[in-house]
């Protein structure tokens, strides 16, 4: 909406400064305006009604663009959540694949997911797979389901095996 409404805004703030100097050049022309007075009328015709026009324009279309940016993302993490606790595990070189997407992009849309606390699981880096699993079977975890090696916290929401890198997902 915002992008639509800045793109109108830019096109009417154009159309309005091409008036203005359509206008002051007719009647400088006609005799009915100086030199002086047919740029002036420009200058303060273009500051006052055009620049303010585009401005916002400007920063609707921008805005709009960001906006855009921030709705397709959460509709790639919404779409990789449900992918993922739909089969129970997933590799991660389908997942980009899906998604159309960049391994690193769907690392990170995987972290951003802990951060909010929607997902829990874990993810074994070597095999790439990313495991979908209840909360609180993970809270209960002391040892890695894939080597059993001893976890330890490797940050917010986030569990790590030394030795095998697996990582595990808290909510």
């Amino acid at each position: 909406m915002g992008k639509n409404l800045g793109i109108i805004l830019i096109i009417g703030g154009l159309v309005v400064g091409g008036i203005v100097v359509a206008l002051m050049t007719v009647y400088r022309n006609e005799g009915n305006l100086d030199a002086g007075a047919a740029t002036l009328g420009i200058v303060l015709g273009l500051l006052v009604l055009s620049l303010p026009q585009l401005a916002f324009g400007a920063f609707l279309l921008l805005r709009g663009q960001q906006e855009a940016a921030t709705a397709a993302t959460a509709g790639k993490q919404r779409q990789l959540l449900g992918m993922v606790k739909a089969r129970g595990q997933v590799n991660i070189a389908d997942l980009a694949l899906e998604l159309q997407t960049p391994r690193d992009d769907v690392q990170r849309m995987i972290y951003e997911l802990v951060n909010m606390g929607l997902y829990s699981g874990y993810i074994n880096w070597a095999e790439g797979t990313l495991y979908s699993s209840q909360a609180s079977e993970l809270r209960e975890l002391d040892r890695c389901k894939n080597c059993s090696g001893q976890l330890e916290l490797a940050g917010k929401g986030v569990i790590r095996c030394p030795f095998c890198g697996t990582e595990y997902f808290l909510p």
